[in-house]
C-alpha cells in the first residue's frame, strides 16, 4: 500500500550528478554560496562532483556528492533515506524542534535516552531543527532544497502544499530537484488523507485475511482471485498452491521445507525415510499433493517430530530442497552466514553510547558500506548546515535560533 510518487521539475540540472551543473541554475539567492561550500561539508564531495580525496578513492559511493533533503519521519521514509545514505549521500534529516520525528519516542527500549526504534533507521544522516510552520522556517526548506539533489518526504498529501512547500512549490526555487512522496494511498482518490502504516496496509490490502501466524507474499493470491475468482483463505506457514511448503514441529523447535517441484519431493521423502509415501498415487504430482494436502501434512509431520530441529538440518544439507530454522533473535545473530555477510553495524552515539543496528541486506562490489555515522540528535547539526549549505552568517543563525525558527542540539 505503500506508494512512491517521483516528480522532477524541468530545469537544466538534468540528473543527480548535477555537477558541473550547480545549484546556481535553481533560481536561489544563496545558491552560489551553497554550491562553494558544499565540497567542504561532511560528507558530499564525493568523486562524481570531482571532490574526491585520493585517501577515499578506493572506497567511492555511488552517491557521494548527492544531498538529500530529508522531511519523512517514522519508518518507511527514514529506511529510504537511510539506504541512500549508506551509499554516500549526505541526508539532511529535518526535524521539529524539541521532539523531533515520532519515533525518537517510540520505547521502550531505549538505549539511554534514544528509541532503539529512532536508532534503528537513521544512521547516516544530519539532523537540523526547523520550525516548518514558522514562515523563517518555511524558507530555510525552500533555500535546502535549492541546495539539494532530492527532496523527499512522507506527508499526508496537500500538508507541505499549506506550508508553501508542496511539489509545485519546491519546482519553482529548484528546478532541478528529483521529489519523492511517500504516502499510504497515493496523492488523489477518496482516502488518500488516511495514515498509511504498515499493520493498516496489510489490513486493508488483505494480508492479513490469508495468513495466520506467519505473514506471506500477496501477488499470486491476488492473481487466483482475479483470474479464477478463488477467495483467499489462512494458511499460516503454508502455501496456497504448493505441498508440502511450510513449517514442520520438530522434537524441540520448528523446521520450513518446501518442495518445489516432483523431484524436491521425492527427495524430501527420501531425507525423511518415507519411501512410500512418494510412491503413493495420491501425492504423485503438486497438484495431487495440493488436493490431499490434509493426509500428506499429517504424514509427514508425524516424522519431522521424531528428531530435533539440529538433526534434519544436517540431514537436509546438500539435499537441494530449500529448507532452514525458524530462528529466535539470538540464533539469526549468531548463524555463521549473518556473521559472515556482516549484517551487523555497530557505532558510538553521543548520548546511548555504543549502539549495534542491522545494516543494510545489499552488497556491492565496488565498494564497502562500511563506518556508518550515528543516528543524529535533534538538531545536532543545525548550526553546521545552515553554514556549510546556505552560507549563512553567525548573526543570522543567532536570530533564527533565538525567534525559534531552528534549534540546536549542543552535543555535551
Amino acid at each position: 500500500m505503500l506508494r512512491a510518487a517521483l516528480g522532477r521539475g524541468s530545469g537544466r540540472c538534468g540528473g543527480l550528478w548535477r555537477n558541473p551543473c550547480s545549484a546556481a541554475a535553481s533560481g536561489s539567492a544563496r545558491a552560489p554560496s551553497a554550491a562553494s561550500a558544499s565540497s567542504g561539508s561532511g560528507s558530499g564531495g564525493g568523486a562524481r562532483s570531482g571532490g574526491a580525496s585520493p585517501a577515499d578513492a578506493s572506497n567511492v559511493k555511488p552517491l557521494d556528492g548527492v544531498k538529500i533533503l530529508d522531511l519523512t519521519r517514522v519508518l518507511a521514509g527514514p529506511f529510504a533515506t537511510m539506504n541512500l545514505g549508506d551509499l554516500g549521500a549526505e541526508v539532511i534529516k529535518v526535524e521539529r524542534p524539541g521532539a523531533g520525528d515520532d519515533t525518537r519516542a517510540w520505547g521502550p527500549p531505549f538505549a539511554g535516552t534514544e528509541s532503539v526504534y529512532f536508532l534503528s533507521v537513521n544512521r547516516n544522516k544530519k539532523s537540523i531543527a526547523i520550525n516548518m510552520k514558522d514562515s523563517k522556517g518555511a524558507k530555510l526548506i525552500r533555500e535546502l532544497a535549492a541546495a539539494s539533489d532530492v527532496f523527499v518526504e512522507n506527508y499526508i498529501p496537500g500538508k507541505l502544499a499549506e506550508m508553501g512547500l508542496g511539489y509545485e512549490d519546491i519546482k519553482n526555487v529548484a528546478p532541478h530537484i528529483v521529489y519523492c512522496s511517500i504516502t499510504g494511498y497515493g496523492q488523489t482518490g477518496p482516502v488518500v488523507q488516511r495514515g498509511g502504516y504498515d499493520s493498516i496496509a496489510a489490513a486493508v490490502s488483505g494480508l492479513m485475511h490469508i495468513t495466520g501466524h506467519e505473514v506471506a507474499c500477496l501477488t499470486h493470491v491476488a492473481a487466483n482471485y482475479l483470474n479464477c475468482k478463488i477467495e483467499a483463505k489462512r494458511w499460516g506457514t503454508a502455501h496456497g498452491s504448493i505441498v508440502p511448503y511450510q513449517a514442520f514441529k520438530t522434537k524441540d523447535g520448528y523446521i520450513v521445507v518446501g518442495a518445489g517441484n516432483d523431484h524436491q519431493f521425492v527427495t524430501v521423502c527420501k531425507v525423511l525415510n518415507l519411501p512410500e509415501v512418494s510412491k503413493d498415487s495420491r501425492y504423485q504430482t503438486n497438484a495431487l499433493r495440493v488436493r490431499n494436502r490434509r493426509e500428506l501434512i499429517d504424514v509427514l509431520s508425524t516424522r519431522f517430530s521424531e528428531k530435533t530441529t539440529i538433526e534434519w538440518l544436517q540431514l537436509f544439507e546438500g539435499s537441494g530442497v530449500p529448507y532452514g530454522p525458524i530462528n529466535n533473535m539470538q540464533q539469526v545473530f549468531s548463524d555463521p552466514q549473518v556473521l559472515h555477510n556482516g549484517l551487523v553495524m555497530e557505532m558510538n552515539h553521543p548520548t546511548a553510547g555504543r549502539i549495534a543496528v542491522p545494516g543494510p541486506g545489499v552488497r556491492y562490489s565496488e565498494f564497502d558500506v562500511s563506518h556508518p555515522k550515528p543516528p543524529p540528535l535533534v538538531g545536532q547539526h543545525t548550526v553546521e548546515i545552515l553554514k556549510s549549505m546556505l552560507g549563512y552568517e553567525d548573526d543570522a543563525i543567532e536570530e533564527l535560533l533565538r525567534t525559534g525558527a531552528v534549534a540546536q542540539h549542543e552535543v555535551r
